[in-house]
């Protein structure tokens, strides 16, 4: 009976075991064999061993390329996770009114990266967008968003936190409709205040929710791909390319597929690090006794 148990739960197992490993696990282990290879989309490879990835850490364009990823990732992260926390504040009330904006709020998320950043194109650019005209109307000179260096990963990181308010902003009201009322009435005739019912209250009770934000909106942002191909295709001079769009110029514009293959590879274990030490962190500060 045992056995027979064992094998029914490994038979629910086994699909999601098998597509998982299809999809993540076998291409993770091709992608490694064919980095070690001077390969090219047409098939020819020659191996070479891990001269890919000597030349990847000795090539100064891929640490442009990182340093710009993790600008961007400090930019939006941090950001996006306050600016939807304070929306679900905001918006966690059972009115129709709080049900619309909600649902305004969403909407950006479903939109697909091309609409989002035609969106903002026409919002930014310098010459006929509508900052320009509001501060060409006012006297002053347009900001070139899209074309200064030291502007352009600030406009992506906007993009960015504007199309992805949705999803945070669900967790964080699924979180906050979780605390029990109890406690808040409880506080309440204890005569909190606000700002000490929600440091001592709501905040602690979506402590692991704001992990998973921020687990996850790391991961995003460190692939962030979309907006900068198509807002400012990495310039001016690679100073809005991030890491994946270098990867991507690598694979389909020199057509070096093994020195592409390992800049995604050491992309995926940077992602994967950064997101086990979040965990790690979040479950240490756990099992820490009160």
């Amino acid at each position: 009976m045992n056995r027979l148990a064992r094998f029914g739960g490994a038979s629910f197992v086994l699909p999601f075991v098998a597509a998982y490993s299809f999809l993540l696990i076998i291409p993770f282990f091709m992608g490694l064999w064919i980095s070690l290879h001077r390969a090219d989309l047409f098939g020819a490879r020659h191996f070479i061993g891990l001269e890919n990835y000597g030349r990847l850490f000795a090539d100064p364009v891929f640490y442009q390329a990182m340093g710009t990823t993790f600008m961007l990732a400090l930019m939006i992260v941090p950001a996006l996770t306050i600016i939807t926390l304070l929306l679900a504040l905001a918006l966690n009330r059972a009115t129709r009114s709080a049900a619309i904006f909600r649902g305004l709020f969403f909407s950006s998320s479903v939109l697909s990266v091309t609409i989002v950043t035609l969106i903002w194109r026409f919002v930014l650019t310098p010459d006929a967008g509508l900052i320009a005209k509001v501060l060409t109307a006012v006297g002053m000179e347009p900001i070139p968003f899209l074309s200064d260096p030291d502007l352009t990963v600030p406009a992506i990181a906007i993009t960015t936190i504007w199309w992805g308010l949705g999803l945070p902003m669900m967790l964080f009201l699924a979180g906050l409709q979780q605390i029990p009322q109890d406690i808040y009435e409880a506080a309440a005739l204890d005569r909190s205040s606000r700002w000490t019912t929600f440091f001592r209250i709501t905040l602690p009770s979506l402590r692991r929710t704001t992990i998973l934000v921020v687990m996850l909106q790391t991961a995003a942002q460190l692939q962030i791909f979309g907006q900068a191909q198509l807002l400012t295709s990495g310039g001016p001079s690679g100073s809005s390319r991030p890491v994946v769009l270098y990867i991507y110029e690598i694979a389909f514009g020199r057509w070096e597929l093994g020195y592409a293959i390992a800049a995604a590879e050491v992309l995926f274990i940077l992602v994967l690090a950064l997101t086990l030490g979040q965990y790690w962190l979040s479950s240490r500060h756990e099992d820490r006794p009160a």
